[in-house]
């Protein structure tokens, strides 16, 4: 492959990234997510435990069925075609979300179009990522992964920018720039947050034209379509091999705990600002803005950071970093700030969730991107590929489980803020595991 048409597959690659961030920049988190707890449904309690429940049972599906298909995917050497599908479904899912009216009667058929969509994006991120030791020398791939993440950072701004300023409506009727949604939309019907979702399938279309267009799986025998038998005996013999390496295994169940935890927070903090403080789409969009900032400008210094130090370390800072914020998190209400009395119309709660906003950003963005190096140094370098998907498959096993403890813990106890701790668990656990993952891997 010449130089020009492999430069041509790694931003390619990249594109997918910036292609399929407003998923979770737009959707989960900052628009579509703080729309349906406050608008769809309207007790906030009651949305936060009906999302859960929802993303808990895509995720689940994703660890029942992405083992599975990967291994498909792996012995049939059909990436681009699984690819193609679950983009399909990425697209459908996102588009139908603009049926979701205010004060819907019946919620289920938003989830379940939601859920879709997330699977979809799930699925083509997991064979995505198996392209990934194709698209360089060992050495060069975390400098790809880490560019990777950035760009989907970057993505994820520039779409939430878009959002709040041309359509988003606050409770005035008018975007962040002080204009009405454009395209004639209806700020009275929420017209112009609920055009997020086919926004965000317009987006993907548009910005997975390169990837389609330069990236090509690794030359290779292509198998029967479906060769079912084979992949899972194959499967079966990886799984069974794990306890056998131990430092690899570690890893995989840290980052899979840690990941879960990092994904809660993302996938909550947009409900948990909107029923906690009381801020609009549009104060949870700026929020937005500023957590992915610095999750692009970390995920970039991460990288640097661990080719001088390795990964190990970074990976442990920034999951005491989040573990500490997340607990800081439960302590600031609109009458508190980390347990201290503040007057009724007091500034301090909302600096302290932008504060503790943007140290999520920038402690997710470097731990995103140094987990892939991590990756590489704990796979089995003649088998990088199978390596990549048992990362991408453990950080589903467990999808589903921050999204039901949060989702259980929030019913049981009534309060959004008990409802979040879930998470330290998580983390706290992820960083256990990591004390017997070797920084250099295992020896050959």
């Amino acid at each position: 492959m010449t130089d020009i048409a492999l430069g041509r597959r790694v931003r390619g690659w990249m594109m997918f990234d910036f292609a399929s961030q407003p998923y979770n920049t737009l959707l989960l988190t900052f628009i579509f997510g703080p729309y349906f707890a406050s608008a769809v449904m309207e007790d906030p309690v009651a949305a936060q435990s009906a999302w859960g429940f929802a993303i808990g049972f895509a995720g689940l599906a994703i660890a029942l069925l992405a083992p599975v298909l990967g291994a498909l995917a792996d012995a049939s050497g059909r990436h681009l075609g699984w690819i193609w599908l679950f983009s399909g479904l990425y697209v459908l899912g996102s588009g139908a979300l603009w049926f979701a009216v205010p004060g819907a009667e019946v919620v289920w058929p938003v989830l379940l179009v939601f859920c879709l969509g997330l699977i979809g994006m799930e699925f083509a991120t997991i064979f995505t990522n198996a392209m990934l030791p194709g698209l360089g020398a060992r050495d060069d791939l975390g400098r790809i992964s880490g560019s990777g993440w950035a760009l989907g950072y970057v993505g994820g701004v520039i779409a939430l920018i878009l959002m709040l300023t041309l359509f988003a409506e606050n409770a005035d009727g008018v975007t962040l720039i002080g204009i009405a949604p454009i395209l004639g939309l209806d700020p009275d019907m929420r017209e112009g947050t609920r055009f997020v979702g086919p926004f965000t399938a317009l987006w993907f279309v548009v910005f997975m034209v390169p990837f389609f267009l330069w990236v090509r799986p690794v030359a290779r025998p292509v198998g029967v379509a479906l060769p079912l038998g084979p992949a899972l005996r194959g499967l079966w013999g990886t799984v069974r091999a794990l306890p056998a390496r131990r430092s690899f295994a570690s890893y995989l169940g840290a980052s899979m705990l840690y990941r879960d935890g990092l994904n809660g927070l993302y996938t909550f903090g947009g409900i948990y600002t909107a029923g906690v403080l009381g801020w609009s789409v549009v104060d949870i969009g700026v929020f937005g803005i500023l957590a992915a900032v610095t999750g692009a400008i970390f995920a970039w210094i991460g990288g640097r950071a661990d080719t001088a130090r390795g990964p190990k370390p970074v990976i442990t800072f920034c999951i005491v970093t989040l573990l500490v914020v997340t607990v800081l998190v439960v302590t600031v209400t609109r009458d508190t700030v980390f347990l201290v009395p503040v007057g009724p119309n007091s500034a301090l709660p909302d600096i302290a969730f932008y504060v503790m906003g943007a140290i999520i950003g920038a402690a997710g963005g470097a731990l995103q991107a140094s987990s892939r190096t991590m990756l590489v140094r704990q796979a089995d370098p003649a088998r990088m590929t199978e390596g990549f998907g048992l990362y991408a498959l453990a950080g589903k096993a467990t999808a589903f489980l921050a999204p039901f403890l949060i989702g259980a813990v929030t019913l049981a106890s009534g309060s959004q803020q008990v409802g979040i701790l879930p998470v330290a668990g998580l983390f706290t656990l992820g960083l256990i595991l990591l004390v017997w993952v070797e920084p250099e891997g295992e020896p050959a």
